[in-house]
């Protein structure tokens, strides 16, 4: 192999192709690692919405391009998340796969964006997700994002680049098979038409699957056409759609912590454990998004893009959850509850993005005005003051107890029927000023928020209104030294919404967040090593918490979380055929303040420690040739699971996942294009466990296996 210096900006894709043209080159070929350009004009980075490198934004962020999202057989955004620092993906456990949930430097975070657009969720259960088949990129952007993207936890975002059109053919089908009687097809295609000026992207997939809890099952179909239309040579129309069909979607319900992690008199619950029933366990899902986006270059500095994305979703869901478990251990009460959801609305962002110089510096300046627009109905009806539904035996469980006859599920005091609006206006502004070896970054957005509740909830009649404006800004300095170190600092602020008043009638104030970051980052002279080591701490202000002269539902905004900690994220090229990254996390988070008795305490779902480390290797010649083997190893500390007394944690976890990739082309010049997967997840099979509080509980990731058979032409 002979190495070719690869430039600052592609260095993760350059490194990651030059694994996957292993498998594919002749054993007498040495492949060379060269620049690469995968993205079009529409593409604009997570941190900085613009074209620049990430490598140059005084800021923390991830970028997990298609070949590791591959070689690690991620199909959700919880799996291709699990080697980020920052982020814990073990919220709800291996079972559940209906929302994509996850916290980041401690702060839960249930809002994705995909191709820079929030994906609009109505706080419910209409969670749209987009498989990572028809992703391209994941993107972490670590700290406050307010001042580009509006109202978010301070945590930070993840951002999904979906697979783009391309004038260069490429076709690919795939088969695959394994654990939980596995059965997936897929299958993806892009290229120009004809000798036109379109070009497009098709990505399908079909699969099914049992769930890990016994009784459950998984499905899903789905199907993303896009197109290009190179309207002039200075402007760009894509448009785009992505359909998601999930008739089945596993579970929701828990699992208590007796019988997982604390002593139970009965002993310990398998890891297919299920407290629910077969015949009350729907959770049938439907998303269409539809977008465009339109590029133009109004001169050889300026550019404007606008982004959009119509959403029309439902999903119907019958599930129960549990009440309590008596004192024998084994007998779990439970509730039987349904919802029936849809959701409707917009969102668009118009960017003008613009270069230009002042005596030494270099600006590239960003102005946006974004809006969004969610109307979703919500109908909710819970056994409660009821008939109820039967209590389980969860050593000894009959999943077949309910019917639809069988319980009243209707006219209780918690059936609710109302609708849930939300619109959010934002105009943003950002400078990014380069003066030799010196960034600068600087931003500022205003935010004006509504939101509106209205119907019958939980039996009572609703008219809640919530208006809310808010400023944010962002400032952020870097110097890149001419050793390959580059030093940076920054600060920036975020906003929640937050709806209700206190006893007084007082409307609360939106929640801020406000984060200091100090931190280097580093690519060595031949571009085969990046590293980026962070410190920050974030504090939430105006959390909701009770009223100590109040009733005991009266709240006040007198709550704030703290979090502080390190990051270390590293990749290393040491020799051709290998390739290693390292992320490192440690943070302490505490309640700094609050009314309730949480004050010094530790919310749930953080561990104080997560480390993972993956390795892949590939093998270009003897009778391996063509062979890449992947080793990844995660660690996940111990957790909480009593938010109020801290007096128990979730038990510490170490799992070891493994992949390999096998090109037959080698065997073969007729099998050119065939490659052979296989993975698997949680090698050692390790029980593990996610907790919200003792009564609720998960079991993590069963051990997976899955094969898979693909052609590339």
């Amino acid at each position: 192999m002979h190495p070719s210096r690869i430039t600052q900006s592609v260095l993760t894709l350059a490194v990651s192709a030059a694994i996957s043209q292993m498998a594919h080159a002749n054993s007498n070929d040495p492949v060379a690692l060269g620049e690469l350009t995968v993205y079009g004009e529409t593409y604009r980075n997570t941190a900085t919405k613009t074209a620049l490198d990430p490598q140059d934004t005084p800021q923390s962020i991830s970028v997990l391009d298609r070949q590791a999202l591959e070689m690690r057989d991620a199909d959700s955004v919880a799996a291709a998340l699990r080697y980020a620092p920052g982020v814990n993906t073990e919220l709800r456990g291996g079972a559940v796969g209906r929302l994509d949930l996850f916290s980041i430097r401690g702060f839960i975070n249930y809002q994705n964006f995909y191709d820079g657009l929030q994906l609009l969720y109505n706080d419910w259960n209409l969670q749209p997700q987009i498989d990572l088949l028809a992703v391209e990129q994941v993107e972490v952007f670590r700290g406050p994002t307010s001042t580009l993207y509006g109202a978010m936890p301070p945590g930070g975002m993840v951002n999904l680049i979906g697979k783009q059109p391309s004038t260069d053919s490429f076709n690919r089908v795939e088969i695959a098979g394994g654990s939980r009687d596995l059965k997936e097809a897929s299958v993806e295609s892009r290229g120009q038409l004809g000798d036109s000026d379109l070009s497009y992207s098709l990505v399908g997939l079909t699969r099914s699957r049992d769930g890990q809890a016994e009784t459950s099952e998984e499905e899903r179909h789905m199907i993303a056409p896009s197109v290009d239309w190179q309207v002039t040579e200075d402007t760009l129309v894509n448009v785009n759609v992505y359909y998601q069909k999930d008739p089945e979607s596993g579970i929701y319900t828990t699992l208590p912590a007796s019988g997982l992690f604390l002593a139970n008199p009965n002993g310990k619950l398998p890891q297919d454990a299920f407290s629910g029933d077969a015949n009350w366990n729907e959770f049938d899902k439907e998303v269409l998004l539809a977008g465009y986006k339109v590029n133009h270059n109004i001169n050889d500095n300026w550019t404007f893009l606008q982004n959009f994305r119509y959403t029309d979703a439902e999903v119907f869901q019958t599930n129960t959850y549990g009440t309590g478990l008596a004192a024998d251990g084994r007998t779990l009460s439970r509730e039987a509850y349904l919802t029936d959801e849809t959701t409707n609305g917009f969102t668009v962002d118009n960017q003008f993005s613009g270069r230009f110089q002042t005596g030494r510096a270099r600006h590239n300046l960003l102005v946006g005005v974004d809006y969004l627009s969610l109307d979703s109905d919500v109908k909710y009806e819970d056994t409660s003051f009821g008939s109820g539904a039967p209590s389980i035996d969860l050593f000894n469980p009959n999943h077949y107890q309910i019917t639809r006859d069988s319980i009243d599920i209707t006219d209780t005091a918690y059936s609710s029927d109302f609708n849930i609006r939300k619109k959010q206006l934002g105009i943003y502004l950002q400078d990014q000023v380069e003066i030799d070896r010196l960034v600068l970054l600087g931003g500022v957005r205003w935010d004006d928020y509504t939101g509106e509740e209205t119907g019958r909830q939980y039996g009572a009649q609703i008219d809640r209104k919530l208006e809310q404006d808010n400023v944010s800004t962002r400032a952020g300095v870097m110097y890149r030294a001419g050793n390959g170190f580059s030093p940076y600092l920054n600060y920036a602020e975020s906003f929640e919404p937050q709806t209700g008043s206190d006893r007084n009638g007082n409307e609360f104030d939106p929640s801020e967040g406000e984060q200091y970051e100090l931190g280097v980052k580093y690519q060595a002279p031949t571009g085969r090593t990046t590293a980026n080591l962070a410190l920050f701490q974030i504090t939430k202000e105006n959390v909701p918490t009770r009223d100590p002269n109040g009733g005991p539902y009266d709240k006040v905004q007198a709550g704030e979380v703290r979090s502080r900690g390190v990051e270390l994220e590293a990749q290393a090229q040491p020799i051709d055929s290998l390739l290693m990254t390292l992320s490192y996390t440690y943070q302490d988070v505490e309640v700094t303040k609050d009314n309730s008795g949480l004050e010094g305490q530790t919310p749930v779902w953080v561990p104080e420690q997560l480390v993972s480390a993956w390795a892949d290797y590939g093998f270009y010649e003897g009778p391996l040739n063509g062979l890449v083997a992947g080793l990844g190893v995660r660690y996940i500390g111990e957790a909480e699971y009593d938010a109020a007394t801290n007096d128990g944690q979730v038990p510490d976890a170490t799992l070891i996942d493994v992949a390999f990739r096998y090109s037959l082309g080698q065997l073969s010049h007729t099998l050119r294009g065939t490659e052979l997967g296989l993975s698997v997840n949680n090698l050692t099979d390790e029980r593990y466990y996610s907790c919200f509080d003792a009564n609720n509980c998960w079991f993590g990731e069963e051990r997976t296996v899955e094969a898979s058979v693909s052609y590339t032409f």
